[in-house]
């Protein structure tokens, strides 16, 4: 998922957080409702260890901000990590991640099933029964009828529904006959998706998945009631299945969230429920972010750190500096080579553009070594099938004319002129991409820059692949993590033929490799992580290769605790940002 998020996005979404830069300290946690300064001496690094300001106290409003606006509050119709992490608030999946520091967080506990799914036919039959007494924000039943058909609407109505992924369309037997409950209007519906009884879903695959429990931990599968739905529109009026439901929802400026009085704890040994208010606060400027941050008073919800022209103060002061986390968020950073855009459809070319970029320059211009070690594959080096490998290594990463020339040469080239894009609001996206343009200048490689707003990337630009041929996109930022902790779940979207969309697309390469795809099709079916691991280690392999995506940094995020919030706790499950599921408000 793009870290965006990531999902992510995803996104992005699962990965493992490793302990952050070596310069930080490590410390205990602090109970909030001692003190509300209790938080700034819990140390640097210590909500990747455990909770800070552990409280069961309720009351109070809980702020979050973001600088540009969320692809979609929907459950069915996002793909940004942080959206992941936060729409658990309303809307709850079948499975979903225990909140719990690090790699803790990756644990997977059910949520609206009673348990893990069980599985037979090999892999290929998954159940789930749903825990008794569920109900919506309006006091009606949630059904097993009511999942079945958010599976429905967010994988096969692609048309109205595009920004999450498509895994289901994917692997559900006759997935590819089933037009959608828009266009679908049969009782029956995906006739692969089995509804018993209220509280029995059965999903039959057309090959085994041995990771389908990862998948049904998407908002995917949050209920949506079928009489409710307005399409795209469903944004708008969203029916809570959380602990939280929308008071109201002013599109692109801000979102207030109160408590769901027909939420019942007896059912949900997850959540809290702890502050009275959550205000979601859209298009605030990432410095007032900071500063909120700061203060105590906002979380930052992209969860993507403090800015770089913030870093410094934050780290040269002891006590802000104590307040700190500092932790791999799981993704990659990378610029996406699109294959369908000339001249990089010759490997020749790509891999002029591998050889040509000053990856240490990049680093910077990122914001140092603190937001991210330097990258040379696909996986990063906290997922499963990650193998050390540098195929494009140059001196001091710094790039090597030469050997971009030659390569140029090779394809048949001289000079190329192509334009490369990143987002509008993502300033270290931008100097990054200023960065490489500035060390393929140096081999006759003319890239202009591109910018568009986060929450239309991937819908109206980057995502949209006839959008990017007609423009000659040829290059393409993007930061992804994983949608789930293995190779799979972090490959599967950003290099498998099958994920290429027309809009929310986020294989933004468009690399459609017969091996590839013949291989992510084996590892899911394959039992035993060793197995698995080694195929993804060659699809990573392989990927490079062909130099369809340049990997400029394995992700690292610099997040500043709120000191007037509780039960912080950085989770892997969610690019390292903070568990937002049970964050309370500290005594004033």
């Amino acid at each position: 998922m793009e870290g965006k998020a990531p999902i992510m996005r995803r996104s992005a979404l699962a990965a493992i957080a490793a302990i952050g830069s070596a310069s930080l300290l490590l410390a205990g946690c602090s109970k909030a409702d001692d003190s509300k300064n209790e938080g700034k001496s819990a140390g640097a690094n210590a909500a990747t260890k455990g909770v800070v300001n552990a409280s069961d106290k309720k009351g109070g409003t809980l702020t979050y901000e973001l600088s540009d606006v969320p692809d979609s509050f929907d459950p069915g119709n996002t793909y940004y990590a942080y959206m992941y992490n936060l729409s658990r608030l309303w809307a709850r999946p079948l499975m979903t991640f225990e909140p719990g520091p690090g790699s803790k967080g990756n644990t997977l506990v059910p949520d609206l099933a009673a348990s893990k799914g069980v599985p037979s036919d090999g892999g290929k039959t998954w159940t789930y029964k749903l825990r008794s007494g569920l109900k919506y924000e309006d006091g009606t039943a949630i059904t097993s009828k009511d999942v079945k058909y958010a599976v429905e609407r967010s994988n096969f109505a692609r048309d109205v529904l595009s920004l999450g992924p498509n895994y289901f369309q994917i692997f559900m037997a006759d997935g590819d006959k089933y037009k959608g409950p828009y266009k679908d209007k049969s009782a029956k519906g995906l006739s692969s998706i089995e509804t018993p009884d209220d509280t029995t879903v059965v999903f039959h695959l057309k090959q085994a998945f041995q990771e389908f429990d990862y998948l049904v931990a998407a908002p995917q599968t949050a209920p949506v009631p079928q009489a409710k739905d307005t399409g795209v529109d469903y944004v708008k009026h969203i029916v809570s299945s959380g602990s939280y439901k929308f008071q109201s929802y002013d599109e692109g400026k801000q979102a207030v969230l109160v408590r769901n009085p027909d939420w019942d704890p007896k059912t949900d040994p997850l959540r809290k429920q702890l502050p009275d208010k959550i205000v979601v606060k859209l298009k605030v400027n990432p410095e007032t972010i900071d500063k909120d941050v700061l203060a105590g008073d906002a979380i930052d919800l992209a969860g993507t750190g403090v800015q770089a022209s913030t870093q410094a103060q934050v780290l040269t002061d002891t006590a802000k500096k104590a307040g700190t986390d500092n932790t791999f968020g799981g993704r990659l950073v990378y610029m996406a080579i699109n294959t369908k855009v000339k001249p990089f459809d010759n490997v020749a070319c790509r891999k002029a553009v591998q050889f040509a970029i000053d990856k240490a320059s990049v680093q910077t211009a990122e914001g140092g070594p603190i937001r991210g070690d330097i990258a040379s594959t696909v996986l990063p080096p906290d997922i499963p099938g990650y193998v050390k490998s540098d195929v494009y290594a140059t001196d001091g990463n710094k790039g090597d004319v030469a050997k971009a020339k030659e390569q140029l040469k090779a394809c048949g080239k001289t000079a190329i002129n192509t334009n490369i894009s990143a987002r509008s609001d993502r300033q270290p996206e931008i100097d990054a991409a200023t960065a490489i343009i500035n060390s393929l200048k140096k081999v006759g490689i003319n890239a202009s820059l591109k910018q568009y707003p986060s929450g239309k990337y991937f819908t109206d630009y980057a995502g949209v692949p006839k959008f990017t041929e007609k423009q000659n996109i040829g290059l393409i930022m993007m930061q992804w993590g994983a949608d789930w902790p293995s190779g799979y779940g972090f490959l599967q979207q950003i290099l498998n033929g099958s994920a290429i969309g027309q809009s929310g697309n986020t294989n933004l390469s468009q690399y459609d490799d017969k091996n590839v795809n013949e291989m992510l099709n084996k590892s899911i079916a394959t039992p035993g992580d060793a197995a698995r691991n080694g195929i993804y280690a060659q699809i990573d392999k392989k990927a490079m290769d062909d130099a369809v995506l340049v990997p400029l940094t394995y992700f690292k995020v610099l997040l500043a605790r709120p000191q007037n919030y509780t039960n912080l706790v950085s989770t892997a499950a969610f690019s390292g940002q903070y568990d937002y599921l049970n964050i309370g408000v500290a005594s004033k």
